[in-house]
């Protein structure tokens, strides 16, 4: 499985994170294009088949994490 820096799962996040408020607000085709793509990325790059899984997964192989880190549930 192909393995994402850190880094690149930060900002995969940050990014996504910031287009779901857009999205709630504006709910413009170009955001949810977008939205739809990093939703794909987190996905293959965590190994899971649902956005929310994807962040979950993602949160959890940043620095820092720990199991029972509850950074987990402020999706």
């Amino acid at each position: 499985m192909l393995m994402a820096h850190p880094v690149i799962l930060r900002n995969l996040i940050e990014e996504y994170q910031t287009l779901r408020v857009l999205q709630a607000e504006n709910g413009g085709a170009e955001v949810r294009r977008r939205m739809d793509d990093l939703a794909y990325t987190l996905c293959v790059s965590t190994g899971t088949r649902d956005v929310d899984a994807a962040l979950i997964a993602a949160r959890h192989r940043l620095p820092g994490a720990r199991p029972g880190d509850d950074s987990a549930l402020s999706a």
